[in-house]
């Protein structure tokens, strides 16, 4: 049971990290983790090179420590597909967000709602193979296969209740104008 919780607490918390990832309209530090940067001759994350501040709920503001890497940073946020245009002012770039239109909420809520039945899935794969594993364990007789199999989709079930829970909240924070 310890190795189902480990397996499922990772699922939940791939979930919240694709979460962090869904634009809101929001400014969030998160949905630069994954752009990164030639610095030196390494791809190096934003996030390692410089400070994103989060002065106001619409802008973010990317403050290199090293001045020469302002239009560097610029030109790797342009060419990622976040849809944000940067400014530089030569040592500070600043990222607006726009408040998203109705539709294109409704949009990122669909994108919210595949990412979490893609949890529900891998959720249902680790009680697959537990199960699988119970039915080629020799030394449980069947009532006790049952009852272990019966303690698995309990936990199962508290499971999928997280994930609607958190795309329950995604979608609130996503419609939320």
């Amino acid at each position: 049971m310890a190795d189902i919780t480990t397996q499922m607490d990772k699922s939940i918390e791939a979930l919240k990290h694709n979460f962090s990832k869904v634009r809101t309209g929001r400014a969030n530090a998160n949905i630069l983790a994954d752009i990164t940067v030639d610095y030196y001759g390494v791809a190096t994350p934003i996030t390692q090179v410089a400070a994103v501040k989060t002065p106001e709920a619409h802008m973010l503001i990317v403050e290199p420590w090293d001045k020469a890497l302002v239009n560097a940073i610029v030109k790797a946020i342009s060419a990622s597909d976040l849809g944000i245009t940067p400014s530089s002012d030569g040592s500070v770039i600043r990222l607006p967000f726009p408040a998203p239109t109705e539709e294109r909420r409704r949009e990122l809520v669909k994108e919210c709602r595949e990412l979490a039945e893609q949890a529900k899935v891998a959720i249902r794969n680790i009680r697959r193979d537990a199960n699988n594993k119970l039915d080629r364990d020799e030394e449980l007789t069947e009532d006790e296969v049952r009852r272990e199999q019966a303690k698995v989709q309990k936990h199962t079930d508290e499971y999928v209740k997280k994930i609607e829970e958190l795309l329950k909240a995604k979608e609130a924070e996503v419609m939320e104008i």
